[in-house]
Formats: C-alpha cells, sequence, structure tokens
C-alpha cells in the first residue's frame, strides 16, 4: 500500500507494510495551486542561489511552543535542501506556522511540517502549500528513516519544496524522500506531541497532533 498525504503536492507518499495514510482530515486527494503557495504566503518562483558552502557544518534549530529541536544538516548529501532551508529561515517563511500532520502507526511515526499557511485552526488546505519553487531528490541511494531522520515530504521524484518531516519512531519507507539532517537535541519534543495522539483522525488514522505545534520561528547556523 502506499503512504499519501490528502493534499497531493508536497505529500508523503510511499510504501509502508500495510499502512496507507492519506493525510489530514478524509481520504482523497486535492489538487494543488499552480505555484503552490497560498495568498499571504511568501513565495519564489526559482529556487535560490546557492549560498552554502557544501563543506561546512551547518545545524538547524527548529524553535516551537512545545520545545526546541535541534537537526545537524547534512550539506554535503543535500547540498539543495539545505540551501533551501537557509534561505526559507533567512525569510521567516515558517515562523508562526503550525506542523499539521502527525503519524504515530507502527511503520511510520512522524511529524510533518513546513506548510506556511498551516495556521493554528486547522483547514482544509493544510499540506497543500510551499515556497513556490521545487528542488530535485537528493541523497537517496541507500536511504534508510530511522528515528530522529529529517526528511522532505514529496509527491513524487523532484517535487520537493518546504515541507518537511520529523522521525521519532523506525519508519519503514521506501527510499523516496530526500533525507537532509538528524535530529540532535529535543527528540523528546516529538514522543510529547505523539503521547497526544492524533486529533479527528482521518480514515488513515492521520492529522493534526492534539497538541499543537507552532514553529515559532527557525534558525540555521554554520560552523
Amino acid at each position: 500500500m502506499r503512504v499519501s498525504q490528502r493534499h497531493g503536492r508536497w505529500a508523503v507518499l510511499a510504501a509502508v507494510g500495510a499502512l496507507a495514510l492519506a493525510g489530514c482530515g478524509s481520504s482523497g486527494s486535492a489538487k494543488s495551486s499552480g505555484s503552490g503557495a497560498s495568498p499571504g504566503a511568501k513565495s519564489w518562483s526559482k529556487e535560490p542561489p546557492m549560498t552554502i558552502d557544501a563543506s561546512k557544518k551547518y545545524t538547524m534549530v527548529l524553535h516551537t511552543s512545545q520545545g526546541d529541536v535541534t537537526i545537524a544538516l547534512n550539506a554535503a548529501k543535500a547540498p539543495h535542501a539545505v540551501n533551501s532551508f537557509n534561505f526559507l529561515a533567512g525569510q521567516h517563511f515558517f515562523d508562526g506556522s503550525y506542523c499539521h500532520r502527525l503519524s504515530t502507526s507502527p511503520g511510520l511515526q512522524m511529524l510533518q511540517c513546513g506548510d506556511p499557511t498551516a495556521g493554528a485552526t486547522p483547514k482544509a488546505t493544510d499540506g497543500q502549500n510551499g515556497p513556490g519553487y521545487q528542488f530535485p531528490d537528493e541523497n537517496l541511494t541507500g536511504a534508510t528513516y530511522p528515528a530522529g531522520t529529517v526528511a522532505m515530504a514529496n509527491s513524487g521524484p523532484d517535487t520537493n519544496g518546504s515541507q518537511f518531516f520529523l522521525v521519532f519512531g523506525d519508519s519503514q519507507l521506501q527510499p523516496s524522500y530526500t533525507p537532509f539532517g538528524t535530529i540532535t537535541a529535543g527528540l523528546a519534543v516529538l514522543t510529547h506531541v505523539a503521547g497526544g495522539g492524533v486529533a479527528n483522525p482521518g480514515q488513515d488514522g492521520t492529522g493534526r497532533p492534539t497538541i499543537p505545534v507552532e514553529l515559532t520561528s527557525v534558525t540555521v547556523s554554520a560552523g
């Protein structure tokens, strides 16, 4: 079976045993807008120019309403992803957005974030939005998704935008989602949120976390 997010474009899609996920709310698929961004969200027509140094070590910190999550970014193997997050963090793209999808099922234990228009109140377009540009897949050869992995959500090859997922329990995904970082601190934040369960789960068992997770700010630093 397939793991897919209800709202198409920035989905997590993969085979996970007998587990089928369809995203936040009811099953089915919604068409995304042309740019991937909703009115009011910042949007760019092209991937930002490469400004990071892939030989350096970068750290991303998700400052959330439930505590900080620190991520060691892998610029050497996923330079496009790291460069994109460095750019978007500098634009305050994620500030005030909410993580919109939680899965606690065996085979897929993750929290998905990165839709800039996902607010405190759930809405039908949650999970449909991004930065307006896409960038290619990276670091897929032999990719696995153990606890602590941070990877891009997508809706097929080379459709990466701004949505990503944080793995808090080993997940059996096909190597189709660019792993670009590893959680080095704050995994307890995710297990705490997971312990609260899913609010109003859809047919696939996923949905908004009962314990809300706001990204108050995101920072990326080198060194």
